[in-house]
C-alpha cells in the first residue's frame, strides 16, 4: 500500500471508531433515560436535562474523531 492509502485508512478508522462509539453510547443513554422516565414520570424534567447534557458530551467525542481524521488527512496527506 502507498503512503496515501495508509493515511486514508487511518483517517477513516479514527472517524468510524469515534462515530460508532458515540452512537452506541447515545443509544444506551437514551434507553436508560426512557426507562427512568417510564418508572418515575415525576422526575422526567431532571432526567431529560441530564440526558441532553450527556448526549452533547457524547456528540463532542464524535466531532473530535472527525477533527482527528481531518487533521490526519490535511497534515500528513
Amino acid at each position: 500500500m502507498t503512503e496515501t492509502a495508509w493515511i486514508a485508512l487511518a483517517a477513516a478508522l479514527s472517524i468510524s471508531v469515534a462515530a460508532i462509539g458515540a452512537t452506541v453510547a447515545q443509544g444506551k443513554a437514551t434507553t436508560a433515560a426512557m426507562d427512568a422516565i417510564w418508572r418515575q414520570p415525576e422526575a422526567a424534567n431532571d432526567v431529560r436535562g441530564a440526558l441532553i447534557v450527556s448526549l452533547a458530551l457524547m456528540e463532542a467525542i464524535a466531532i473530535y474523531g472527525l477533527l482527528i481524521g481531518l487533521l490526519i488527512i490535511f497534515m500528513l496527506g
